[in-house]
């Protein structure tokens, strides 16, 4: 488990800016409960669990330049 700050990646953040809207529509069509709050819990309880604690004692590097 990660504890601190995370290794940015520039690939994967772009890959996730540009992965788009069009995507996620289809997949919300065929895919019955995509993208619905709670679905991981539902289709795999041990790696949604795995991630709610990652998130909460990791961050990331752009979290340093954030106001809050």
């Amino acid at each position: 488990m990660k504890f601190g700050m995370r290794t940015p990646s520039i690939k994967r953040s772009l890959k996730a800016r540009t992965t788009g809207r069009a995507k996620r529509a289809v997949k919300k069509a065929v895919v019955p409960g995509y993208g619905r709050k709670g679905m991981g819990w539902v289709k795999d309880p041990k790696r949604a669990a795995y991630n709610k604690v990652y998130k909460k004692t990791s961050f990331s590097f752009w979290d340093l330049f954030k106001r809050k």
